[in-house]
């Protein structure tokens, strides 16, 4: 029996609806192209505050929070920071709802000396702005700017080393972390990467123990972003995790979303076009028009005027491996979608938006992350593309860079890159002198930069699809110097990108167009 999310196109089928960056843009596809939808959102849970208690007093393999909590103790508490969800949730955010709930608890058990922290490893720091948004104007009032910041993995004097794993991996951490009472993890979960041990592990460490993970050779070594068991990186996440673990007391409160990402306004994007009502064939009208209207820097606004109505779909919380059990258990029945063969041809649409872009528009090297690290990934068992296979992705692919949010990344693209696309060579070479640049590095600390190491991590996290691809093909964009930079070919249209796909695939090929936004996952059978 065919899934209700898989659509076989016959010669009737409307054209498909494909992000092309912060635009959309309508193709047709050839007759029998599968194409893949994710499933509806799952029901939000009813009283999410009953559910945040009762989970932090029914924890998984844990004492209660309250059993842990006594007067006079230090407890620091570590947030996820803006990269979950995409794009930003309505207020208020799931992260206020926990704290709210945890730091009622905190003040009942007499617990004063609190300190919270954004847990950034090597991405931006937060603005105050967007800190009091996902915390809440109550909670930012009472704690910000002394016992609510952001971590900094660039100060010396605030970091500690707590030992070497089994493996000799350092593992550094946040001093008032480490020296903590109790540490409690409040986190977001939006993919099954996320959570569990790389919370604290990554979250709220610096560059040696980053070092250990963060690098072609573990990524290489990876099948799987998003199934822990085929994950290299994680494998090594975990031994640091378990080493912080062992020295610590860490509690773990774990939130699963569901898929909602589009208010009503534009919810008709989840869908198949051959299932629109009278009304969405109209709002896509609309939409199309807008944005062809809209100059390009405004296009975005269209997007993120509405923030995504995600509902929470569980709260769990105790220990960390069986807490992060569920989260990944509940993330797997919202994303996953059963499929049957791989394609020869994958057409993926990348949107406006990564987790390292919020509020910044998608540069070229976050392109090469979302299709060949995040959309790559984005699977159970097997990719959705066969090895050697060819993928056609719909994105401007504009030399185009926030300078604030990216400024290192410029010159990581334009300096380096030219120079060599070998993952292995880039770290050998350039790494160690280019993340050491005391610019970038003050931009890191006092702006909103991501640290200079960070080009190189997304670079190495498109590896695996890299190794697994055979071509990229680039259909929509504005020019060819960049796709050359990446290793992608161009075409001015989808039916030339199929030909020229054909030209290395299988006399017959299987093509299939996946729909990403909202988030899915095929499960390979």
């Amino acid at each position: 029996m065919t899934s209700p999310n898989i659509v076989y196109l016959d010669k009737h089928s409307a054209p498909r609806v494909q992000f092309c960056g912060d635009n959309l843009i309508e193709v047709d596809l050839p007759v029998g192209t599968r194409c893949i939808y994710s499933n509806p959102p799952l029901e939000p849970l009813k009283d999410l505050d009953a559910a945040i208690r009762y989970a932090i007093t029914h924890p998984q393999g844990s004492e209660p929070l309250y059993a842990k909590l006594r007067p006079g103790m230090k407890v620091v508490i570590a947030i996820d920071d803006i990269s979950m969800p995409l794009p930003p949730m309505r207020t208020p955010d799931v992260r206020e709802r926990v704290l709210s709930v945890v730091l009622e608890m905190l003040d009942d058990y007499g617990v004063e000396d609190i300190e919270m922290i954004v847990a950034l490893a090597y991405h931006r720091r937060m603005t105050e702005a967007e800190i009091e948004r996902m915390v809440g104007k109550r909670i930012f009032d009472r704690f910000w700017p002394d016992r609510l910041y952001n971590h900094d993995a660039e100060d010396a004097d605030n970091m500690v080393e707590l030992g070497r794993t089994e493996n000799d991996e350092p593992v550094d951490m946040n001093r008032a972390a480490a020296e903590s009472d109790l540490l409690i993890y409040v986190n977001c979960n939006l993919v099954p990467m996320n959570g569990g041990y790389k919370s604290v592990g990554v979250g709220l460490c610096g560059a040696k123990t980053l070092a250990a993970h963060h690098n072609p050779y573990a990524l290489r070594k990876t099948d799987s972003y998003m199934e822990p068991e085929k994950s290299h990186i994680q494998t090594i996440i975990d031994r640091i995790g378990k080493l912080v673990h062992s020295k610590l007391d860490v509690f773990h409160i774990e939130t699963t979303l569901n898929n909602r990402m589009f208010d009503r306004n534009l919810d008709f994007l989840a869908k198949n076009p051959d299932e629109y009502t009278t009304r969405e064939k109209l709002a896509l009208r609309a939409t199309l028009f807008a944005l062809d209207k809209c100059p390009a820097g405004l296009r975005e606004e269209i997007f993120t005027r509405y923030p995504a109505p995600y509902g929470v779909t569980g709260v769990f919380a105790g220990a960390t491996e069986p807490t992060h059990r569920q989260t990944i258990a509940k993330c797997y029945e919202q994303y996953c979608v059963p499929v049957d063969g791989q394609a020869d041809i994958q057409i993926t649409g990348i949107p406006y938006i990564s987790p390292y872009n919020v509020h910044a528009f998608l540069n070229p090297l976050l392109v090469q992350v979302m299709a060949q690290g995040y959309m790559h990934n984005l699977h159970r068992n097997k990719p959705m593309l066969k090895q050697g296979g060819t993928l056609i992705i719909t994105h401007p692919c504009s030399d185009r860079f926030d300078h604030d949010q990216h400024a290192s990344y410029v010159e990581f693209f334009h300096k380096l890159l030219p120079q060599t696309r070998d993952a292995v060579q880039l770290h050998k070479r350039f790494e160690k002198e280019f993340a050491r640049n005391p610019a970038y590095i003050r931009m890191y600390r006092t702006g909103q930069a991501y640290h200079p190491n960070h080009p190189f991590f997304m670079w190495y996290w498109g590896e695996g699809g890299r190794q697994w691809q055979g071509r990229c093909i680039v259909v929509g964009a504005d020019n060819e110097y960049v796709p050359e930079i990446l290793g992608y070919e161009t075409a001015p249209n989808m039916t030339e990108a199929i030909r020229m796909a054909k030209e290395t695939a299988p006399r017959d090929p299987q093509i299939t167009s996946l729909n990403f936004a909202p988030i899915m996952m095929t499960e390979m059978k």
